[in-house]
Parts: C-alpha cells; sequence; structure tokens
C-alpha cells in the first residue's frame, strides 16, 4: 500500500484513477479547487463517490498556490503523485490566457518543488496530445519533435515535459509524462464532444462541426486512460545509460513520455453518427470552418507504452458511447 497524491481528483481522470488506486488498497489524498471552468456540482457529485472511501482524504486547495502546496507536501508526505490538476481546453485558452500560466506553469511548478522537497518516488503527471501542434506526420510518435505548438494550452503542456526532466536530471526525481488523446467516457467534462453532441442530440439543438466535421480524433475511452495511468505509476523509470540524445521520450535521466490513445482515429461525423444510434435520434449540423488552435488530426503510435506496460487502448467508440449515453441519461433524467 502507498500514499498517492492525487491532484484534480474531483476531474474527470482523477475520479477514475483514484477510484482504481483505492480499489487496490492505496491510502489516497485527492487534491481540488472545485473552480468553476465547468459546472461545480458535476465537480462535487464526482467527489461523493470517493469521499465515503476510509481510505481517502480531500483537501481543498489551488495547485498555484505555493504556501498551500509546500504545505501540503510537507504535512502528508506522499509516496506517489498523480498530477492531473490544471487548466484543460484548447479554445479557452485564446480567451482566458492567464488562467493556464497560473494553472499549468506555476502549478506544477509547484508540484516539482513538493515531490523534490519530500523524496517523493515517481511523480506520474497529465500531458497532452495537443503538444504535437502543427505536425503532419501520423501516427503521431513520441519520438517527433513537439517544437511547434497551436495553442497556448499545447505550450504550457510541452513546457511542463521540459520543467519534468529538468527535476529528473538535476534531482533524480523520476517523472513520466502521459499524452492523453481526446478522453471521454462516463463523468466526462461538459466541454468535450461527447458530451456536448449527446447534450445536443437530446435537446434538439444544433451541433457545431468545426472544418465540415472532417477533423479526426483519436478518442480515447476513460477506463483504458486510467487503466495506463495506474500501469506507468508502477513503472518508475530510470536513467537509461545507453541514452545519447536521439529519443526525447527517455533519457539519460530517470524520465519518459508516453502517447495514451486508442491508435484508432474517428472522424467527428462519424462520432455523430454512433451517438445517434446511441440515443436514437437524429443530429441536426452546423457545419463550420476550421477554429484557430484547433488541428485537422490526432493519432496516438503506443507501441512504447505497450512495451513498456503490456497494456494498449483499444476499447471500440461504439462500446465507449454507449456507455457514455447511458452514465449521462441517469445522471441527468434526459
Amino acid at each position: 500500500m502507498s500514499r498517492v497524491l492525487v491532484t484534480g481528483a474531483a476531474g474527470f481522470i482523477g475520479l477514475f484513477v483514484a477510484e482504481r488506486l483505492l480499489a487496490r488498497g492505496d491510502e489516497v489524498i485527492g487534491l481540488d479547487d472545485l473552480n468553476p471552468y465547468y459546472d461545480p456540482r458535476l465537480k462535487q457529485a464526482r467527489l461523493d463517490r470517493l469521499t465515503p472511501h476510509p481510505a481517502f482524504r480531500f483537501v481543498e486547495g489551488d495547485v498555484a498556490d505555493r504556501a498551500g502546496m509546500a504545505s501540503l507536501f510537507a504535512g502528508e508526505r506522499p509516496e506517489l503523485v498523480v498530477h492531473l490538476a490544471g487548466q484543460a481546453g484548447v479554445r479557452y485558452s485564446l480567451e482566458n490566457p492567464a488562467a493556464y500560466v497560473d494553472a499549468n506553469l506555476v502549478g506544477f511548478g509547484n508540484v516539482l518543488e513538493g515531490c523534490r522537497h519530500t523524496g517523493v518516488r515517481h511523480l506520474v503527471y497529465a500531458s497532452s496530445s495537443s503538444v504535437y501542434g502543427a505536425n503532419a506526420k501520423v501516427p503521431f510518435s513520441e519520438r517527433d519533435n513537439v517544437d511547434h505548438p497551436l495553442s497556448l494550452y499545447a505550450a504550457t503542456k510541452k513546457a511542463n515535459e521540459l520543467m519534468a526532466h529538468t527535476y529528473a536530471h538535476l534531482y533524480g526525481l523520476p517523472c513520466t509524462g502521459l499524452r492523453f488523446f481526446t478522453v471521454y467516457g462516463p463523468w466526462g467534462r461538459p466541454d468535450m464532444a461527447a458530451f456536448r453532441f449527446t447534450q445536443a442530440i437530446i435537446e434538439g439543438t444544433p451541433i457545431d462541426l468545426y472544418n465540415e466535421g472532417r477533423m479526426r480524433r483519436d478518442f480515447t475511452n476513460i477506463e483504458d486512460v486510467a487503466e495506463a495511468v495506474i500501469l506507468t505509476l508502477d513503472a518508475i523509470p530510470h536513467p537509461d545509460p545507453t541514452w545519447t540524445g536521439g529519443d526525447p521520450a527517455t533519457s539519460s535521466a530517470p524520465y519518459r513520455i508516453y502517447n495514451v490513445g486508442n491508435s484508432q482515429p474517428v472522424e467527428l461525423r462519424r462520432f455523430v453518427a454512433v451517438l445517434e444510434t446511441c440515443i436514437g435520434k437524429p443530429a441536426t449540423l452546423n457545419l463550420l470552418p476550421m477554429q484557430p488552435g484547433d488541428v485537422p488530426a490526432t493519432y496516438a503510435d503506443t507501441s512504447a507504452l505497450s512495451l513498456a506496460t503490456g497494456f494498449r487502448p483499444a476499447t471500440p467508440i461504439e462500446d465507449g458511447l454507449a456507455r457514455f449515453v447511458e452514465w449521462y441519461r441517469a445522471f441527468f433524467r434526459a
């Protein structure tokens, strides 16, 4: 049994990761600031699933609060950290860039400092497929150069990877970054496609499809994502003595980067068609041009994750969306 700090514990991925850790006997300290980026009632409902567990303890706090984070680490002394807190969303980064600087840069720096000063054995943190930015070669590989982000959100996630490598190199802090590819499933965020499209179809309102619905996304089911987090948390990286600088996903420091994606990109129009089948009602589509900061396709090469953990996400979109719609109807009585 380990003592694990999960930041963003009231978030979408945080809920599923915390539940898995508790189920296997770990002690979980869940941190979240319950901010109003989306309806805090959904965050509270997720939290309500965790708080009855005797091995779970909730701390309300902001990762950008330097003194508060230092106090949390000093008092709790976590052995492992899963850092999922942060400001998400590509489009919102065009409207409120300061939120991304505070949560994703300042906040991540505070987490790294807490890990360094309390001897954390392994830090696993959320990166994003958005770091691939303007890359045209698919599938995206961790070995690809990612120096051309197309949004501030993506730039902050790339910065997190660089910051983590610095701490791995200077202080020997084992760090693993996970580049998540379009996570969906029950308890998902209201700003994500599965939630927005389901709500629109049920309520009979139009769905905005950018790039006229021709964009392709590597939709990854939440259960697969949580499994990848747990498996990589247990796979503590070690320095690679053979590393010569050719592979940016590994290092002579205890540092790794893994893609976490389904490796089966789905065009948005097909995604909507599957939802129509699950809901039993047609959608009304509003076809729009490409938005600034968006990319036409995401597609994960997950061979490195498979080699390290023996696991590869593979939930079919039909199964995953059916489970999401079932949850949505039950939760909202729709």
